[in-house]
């Protein structure tokens, strides 16, 4: 699934032709995505302009002239494809070709601006729902959400407060969207490397007795931060299903330092580690043994 600096990155390449633009007409190919589009999604669109587009957690949040926000979440394999009057171009060094598979585009933006974005899913995970701002915060799929990685409110007091007492590993409280959202199983396993911390680690000794922060909670934080914003300048991780919306390929795959690196040397200087791959709770956590204590 799509992680922070993906969706980020699927964000600020929907900014030029959505941001200020009025949807001239929308086609909802089917009338589901993982949920049934709302009955009146069409209607409550059209006619409508994009006054800003944000983005929390996962989630890509439109703003619309109406007081009503668009909630889009790519699912497993969700993708946007974004045309500008029809220059298809798609340039970089990490180009990847555009899908023919158009049985795929499920919803499809015109835009006034003459611009075009292009929902694809082929797996059907990715979601659609119109929400009144004014409902926003009571929102099912946003309220028990955590603070955002990059937001100034997420600091070493904040995580350490969240992980007090708390008995499951380290890694599993990163992936709990209710201590910090966003976070999924590439960038937590780089956070922690980074941090020179075992995934296997209990959450709770990152805090003090008292819930206060100790020096492996400012590490993790320090690192979850600069890991975000690398991937994000470096336009995401392109496994599997993960591509921009001009169609490159994102490109922080070639940065990873332990991620799907099992069995090659730890790039951590001075360690002689190996690095390798064990499951937790289904999904594989690559570590150093070495280095990360």
């Amino acid at each position: 699934m799509p992680e922070l600096p993906e969706v980020e990155t699927v964000r600020r390449g929907l900014v030029p032709v959505m941001e200020g633009a009025r949807f001239m007409k929308v086609e909802a190919r089917r009338p589901d995505l993982r949920w049934p589009l709302p009955k009146d999604f069409v209607a409550r669109l059209e006619g409508q302009t994009v006054t800003g587009l944000g983005r929390r957690a996962k989630y890509i949040l439109a703003d619309l002239s109406s007081g009503d926000v668009l909630v889009m979440h790519l699912g497993m394999s969700g993708s946007f494809r974004v045309l500008a009057a029809g220059d298809e171009r798609t340039p970089g060094d990490f180009r990847h070709e555009r899908s023919k598979l158009s049985a795929h585009d499920h919803v499809v933006f015109h835009m006034s601006n003459g611009g075009i974005a292009t929902f694809n899913d082929p797996r059907r995970f990715g979601s659609m729902k119109i929400v009144p701002r004014a409902e926003l915060e009571n929102e099912p799929l946003l309220r028990s959400l955590g603070p955002e990685p990059l937001g100034n409110a997420f600091d070493a007091a904040m995580l350490a407060k969240a992980c007090k007492g708390r008995k499951v590993n380290l890694k599993a409280a990163m992936l709990d969207q209710r201590v910090v959202a966003g976070l999924g199983n590439i960038y937590v396993c780089e956070a922690l490397h980074r941090a020179h911390l075992s995934p296997k680690r209990k959450a709770s000794t990152v805090a003090g007795r008292k819930g206060e922060p100790n020096e492996r909670a400012v590490a993790l934080v320090s690192a979850i931060r600069a890991v975000l914003n690398d991937a994000i300048i470096a336009g995401g991780s392109s496994l599997r299903d993960h591509r921009q919306t001009n169609g490159d390929l994102g490109y922080f795959q070639h940065s990873f330092r332990v991620y799907d690196r099992e069995g090659e040397a730890c790039p951590t200087r001075g360690c002689n580690g190996i690095i390798k791959r064990m499951v937790q709770a289904g999904r594989s956590t690559f570590y150093c043994p070495v280095c990360q204590k």
